[in-house]
């Protein structure tokens, strides 16, 4: 019998995405970040259960309890849940960061074969699902990806009211759940989002992939912090790196790129071309999960302060359900084109509209777009005048507390 958390706060957004599914013959699997709540959440889903069953078997399993370290594969997981799932009625499964379990996806596809078990698990590994476990389950399995705070839940998690402070903490500190806990001080949240940042890379990065170049990977760490929301090819990294005497090919670029993409630590975000409709292959932007360890590496900088706008932008995009591009037209830049359900939204991001030519750039841009989406300029400037030909003007704060919805 698993015991749920005497404390936990809810992210209803998360648990409304998979109360459909609770109790169906389907894998339920949270991916995200280390550190982002998925093991809360999975606290949560059960305390749900609880109140529509209060005699309801658990077994939970967290790989990072030395309780656990006997599973060690496929086999040792389908016979512990066999061994200890109820006799008669439905046995609730949660596994916790299941990945560390040699070929975890076997014992998945035979457990599902029997219906008297609901199972859940967590990864911190963006290709559980695309990769490891929908090719042996086929089309049994649903993926929830689980993000760092929102700002309105950073709010909530720090029991204080929206306001400019509060949205300077959470540029600077980012939404890691824990930090509800620390006090929010430089040298108190960093040393911890550092530790954070070294499990990320030494566990799920570099352990997981057997990476002998490790001072690159956090060379590669680095200048994507440095240049966070700039569009980059792998081989102009590659360029840029051999000027500083780091000889490392293109396509070992776009490997290490692509495995701390599977760790969450970044967002690898596509150019669209507007007017081709297609999505160019080469040239992307990068964006940090979590914009608290970026400054936790990199420094919180006034000079970076328009990156670290876009870059919230971008996550509260994420996880508001969009999928995002950056839009090209001809030799004009749209910094998000995102699209939900058929409808899309055109956005850009600017420090400040306090300058003429400011004005024209961000909003010219977005008039060139001739279709009837919304478009709109998120700014840190507060402004409720007048829309710019139909093109809202609005503040970050108001953008992140969903106010233009």
């Amino acid at each position: 019998m698993a015991e749920i958390a005497e404390e936990f706060i809810p992210r209803p957004l998360y648990l409304n995405r998979v109360k459909p599914f609770i109790g169906k013959n389907l894998v339920k699997v949270f991916t995200g970040q280390r550190r982002v709540g998925k093991s809360y959440l999975l606290f949560q889903i059960m305390d749900e259960i609880k109140k529509q069953d209060p005699v309801a078997t658990f077994i939970y399993i967290n790989k990072e309890d030395l309780a656990f370290t006997h599973l060690r594969n496929a086999e040792d997981l389908n016979a512990y849940v066999l061994a200890h799932k109820a006799s008669k009625g439905k046995t609730y499964v949660f596994i916790d960061e299941i990945q560390d379990i040699l070929d975890f996806e076997l014992a998945l596809r035979s457990l599902l074969l029997d219906q008297s078990l609901d199972l859940y698990c967590t990864g911190s590994n963006a290709n559980l699902l695309s990769g490891d476990i929908a090719g042996h389950l086929s089309g049994r399995s649903i993926e929830i990806t689980v993000y760092s705070l929102s700002y309105q839940e950073f709010l909530v998690f720090q029991a204080i009211e929206d306001s400019a402070e509060a949205l300077a903490d959470y540029l600077k500190y980012g939404g890691l759940p824990y930090l509800r806990n620390l006090p929010l001080k430089e040298e108190i949240a960093f040393e911890y989002l550092k530790n954070i940042y070294s499990t990320i890379i030494f566990r799920d990065v570099i352990n997981r992939y057997a990476l002998r170049n490790a001072a690159f990977l956090e060379q590669l760490v680095f200048f994507l912090a440095s240049n966070t929301g700039s569009i980059f090819s792998a081989k102009r990294i590659s360029d840029f790196l051999k000027s500083q005497q780091v000889n490392i090919a293109p396509n070992q670029v776009q490997t290490y790129l692509r495995h701390l993409a599977s760790a969450f630590l970044i967002h690898p975000v596509k150019r669209y071309d507007l007017v081709g409709k297609r999505i160019f292959e080469v040239g992307e932007k990068y964006y940090f999960e979590n914009l608290g360890i970026r400054n936790a590496l990199w420094g919180y900088r006034l000079e970076d302060l328009g990156k670290i706008v876009e870059n919230v932008i971008y996550n509260h995009l994420l996880l508001s359900g969009y999928n995002v591009e950056v839009g090209i037209s001809g030799d004009q830049e749209i910094d998000f084109v995102a699209k939900k359900a058929g409808e899309r939204v055109y956005i850009q991001a600017a420090l400040t509209l306090l300058e003429e030519k400011t004005i024209k750039r961000e909003f010219g841009n977005l008039l060139r777009i001739k279709d009837n989406y919304p478009k709109m300029v998120v700014t840190m400037d507060g402004f409720s005048g007048n829309s710019v030909e139909g093109i809202m003007a609005l503040s970050l704060r108001d953008f992140l507390m969903d106010r233009w919805c």
